[in-house]
């Protein structure tokens, strides 16, 4: 197959393949050359063309995953018939239950043995979710009456800090019964804000998120 002359087009094929790959052997087993081998001729220098690494691949595949969903989230952030309490505990049930988080945590390598990827994760938790999806927010909370804080922005960045990188096992390799007990005591922590958002459903869907991750994780041994 001749190389594609539309570069999105081409970006695309290469996604769609490396997420296959990633899925059907996850991601520490798949190299480049597996990719380059079920792209239809497409050389090597098709993919280094448009990614740098493997690890940009990855990157590419995720935000791909979570870019239909972050508009959810903007949805939810966006409404005008919640208070910020109510928005705040429907944002994180719905980013934990997209459909999507199945795959995400079935494709995902383990954080730690890759800086660069764990550095994508802390940027983005901190530049990009909390400012844009929890702070506004919180904010309103304290306008409603609902959230209590001097320290809105601090405490946006605490939440997801504690939800994306400490709760989450694709850093930590956190067993189940680990990912639980963390879990309980973030729950804890956030009835101390005087912010009870984290009911017995949403603790139930994180234990399943952690026993898919563990379980791809003893399957690659």
């Amino acid at each position: 197959m001749a190389r594609n002359k539309h570069p999105e087009e081409t970006v695309n094929l290469i996604l769609n393949v490396a997420f296959r790959r990633f899925m059907e052997k996850g991601y520490e087993h798949t190299s480049i050359q597996d990719i380059i081998d079920h792209l239809g001729g497409l050389s090597k220098g098709a993919i280094y063309h448009h990614f740098k690494s493997k690890e940009d691949i990855l990157i590419a595949v995720s935000d791909r995953m979570t870019a239909e969903s972050n508009k959810l989230l903007a949805a939810i952030r966006d409404r005008c018939d919640l208070n910020g309490m109510e928005k705040l505990k429907a944002i994180f049930k719905e980013s934990i239950n997209r459909p999507v988080q199945n795959d995400i945590f079935t494709v995902a390598p383990a954080f730690h043995n890759n800086t660069k990827l764990l550095f994508s994760l802390l940027h983005d938790t901190i530049d990009h979710a909390a400012p844009e999806y929890i702070l506004p927010i919180i904010k309103q909370g304290i306008s409603d009456g609902s959230i209590e804080t001097d320290y809105p922005e601090q405490l946006a960045e605490l939440i997801l800090l504690a939800a994306n990188v400490w709760m989450n096992p694709m850093i930590f390799n956190s067993s189940e019964e680990e990912s639980y007990r963390k879990f309980m005591i973030f729950r804890q922590m956030l009835i101390g804000f005087g912010l009870d958002i984290v009911d017995d459903e949403i603790l139930e869907r994180l234990k399943e998120l952690a026993a898919i991750y563990q379980k791809k994780q003893k399957s690659a041994l």
